[in-house]
């Protein structure tokens, strides 16, 4: 997954928080969340969340995911994923 060291310097590109490592329970709720057909996942640009994510980078307030794909962090503020959708 993502070097301990890699991890210790990324923050959100937002607010410069620190981010860390999505728990496998929260990716569960977000994938069940994009797969289901009555609810429709976006990210923070606006488009359609389509296919399960493998992990994800948490914000420190705990707000906003980034995805991690192909094991690389996708820090794009566009790219970044909601969480209150799933939780509220």
């Amino acid at each position: 997954m993502i070097d301990k060291q890699l991890l210790e310097i990324l923050v959100c590109p937002q607010d410069h928080t620190p981010l860390s490592l999505a728990d496998e329970e929260l990716i569960e709720r977000l994938n069940r969340a994009v797969t289901a057909e009555d609810v429709k996942v976006v990210n923070l640009g606006g488009a359609p969340v389509e296919e399960p994510l493998a992990g994800g980078l948490v914000r420190q307030d705990g707000k906003v995911l980034y995805p991690i794909v192909d094991d690389i962090p996708v820090l794009l503020v566009d790219e970044a994923i909601s969480l209150e959708q799933i939780d509220g």
